[in-house]
């Protein structure tokens, strides 16, 4: 997938994008989060949504916090949101976990957010989807993606603004 054409030095509003925002993309808003405090960032904000109703309210997925802790990642608080059209002004890049993710964001903050909406491995050297670990049961194997995507990401932040 093509990323958005944006100017990444004037990108300081991150939201990551998962089906249920129980396991991806709060899994990558606390990496991410941590990433960047160790680059003394923090003027940059992050936070995750879902796209679904399914598990709004709900707590991180407890495989998933503890493969966070695993590698002594922070945990951040945290309940089940869905994305929603304010969003759309309250955000500079949406990074979905998967192709899915995208179609379905439009669907529930509006077709706007397209352009400003990419999968966070398209930042990668090798664009794909990041397996959903509730079916798969892999979060490992999530953990490594995530790792992939939100360090590309980072150094991308970094480039753009002159650190």
């Amino acid at each position: 997938m093509d990323l958005p054409t944006l100017d990444w030095s004037k990108i300081t509003r991150l939201m990551f994008v998962c089906h249920g925002n129980i396991c991806r993309s709060p899994m990558a808003e606390c990496l991410m989060a941590h990433l960047l405090l160790q680059k003394n960032m923090t003027h940059i904000s992050i936070a995750s949504c879902a796209t679904s109703t399914e598990e709004l309210g709900n707590p991180i997925y407890p495989p998933a916090r503890e493969e966070l802790l695993r590698h002594n990642i922070p945990l951040r608080p945290h309940r089940a949101r869905q994305a929603c059209p304010a969003d759309l002004d309250q955000y500079d890049l949406f990074l979905c976990a998967e192709s899915i993710n995208i179609h379905n964001l439009a669907r529930a903050a509006g077709p706007a957010a397209l352009d400003k909406t990419c999968r966070l491995l398209d930042l990668t050297n090798h664009p794909r989807d990041i397996a959903d670990p509730w079916w798969t049961g892999d979060f490992t194997l999530t953990w490594c993606d995530l790792q992939e995507g939100c360090h590309a990401l980072l150094e991308k932040l970094l480039q753009a603004h002159n650190r």
